[in-house]
């Protein structure tokens, strides 16, 4: 039971996500796009859901339990995308945002699995940036500007979210084999990059 509202809490970080990937996939405004697709962290982060890229960073300060609890994670960040992507597929704003999130998608499956890789490790550097930073800083506004700087720099830079490229391939309809492989690489780089840069930091911290 408690896996399963895990599941359902993920499902609704899937749905934020998403949510912040419409919004920028109706804006012209790369900038103004990624200011605004922090609706979904912020969200996620102030309604206690569960982010896979998030909750992976913290993965060796906690038990196997833990770890365990990444797969219903990410799991349920895919259903929530894959249902939001499906529902405004449906509506009357779907044929830009349809075509926006093709353009997207295309890009990403050119490019080398390689290439995909680094992008999405450098992606969740920031994200752990942005969470770290909402969770320990002690000042109010801090907390808020952690999450909003960490969003927007990784989307301007063309980083890739694993959970954000769910919402993507399904809205733009291209779900196929080579996108789930371009998505488990996405993910195997958003948890290396989560992972390893606190490891550094702690290192770092004992010298």
């Amino acid at each position: 039971m408690r896996r399963v509202r895990l599941f359902a809490s993920a499902a609704l970080a899937g749905v934020c996500v998403g949510l912040g990937g419409t919004v920028f996939l109706s804006l012209d405004s790369r900038v103004l796009g990624a200011l605004l697709f922090t609706v979904g962290l912020f969200t996620i982060c102030t309604q206690g859901l569960h982010l896979y890229t998030g909750k992976v960073c913290y993965i060796f300060e906690k038990d196997l339990s833990y770890a365990l609890d990444l797969l219903p994670i990410w799991l349920g960040n895919l259903a929530g995308t894959f249902l939001l992507g499906m529902l405004v597929r449906c509506t009357r704003i779907a044929p830009p945002l349809v075509e926006a999130a093709r353009g997207l998608c295309e890009t990403k499956l050119n490019d080398s699995l390689g290439s995909i890789f680094l992008l999405a490790a450098l992606c969740n550097v920031l994200i752990y940036i942005a969470v770290e930073g909402y969770n320990k800083n002690p000042h109010e506004i801090g907390k808020y500007l952690a999450l909003f700087f960490g969003v927007v720099v990784f989307i301007l830079c063309g980083f890739e979210h694993c959970v954000a490229n769910m919402y993507y391939f399904s809205v733009a309809g291209m779900w196929s084999g080579k996108a789930l492989v371009y998505l488990l690489v996405m993910t195997l780089g958003n948890s290396v990059g989560g992972i390893l840069f606190p490891l550094v930091r702690g290192r770092l911290a004992n010298v």
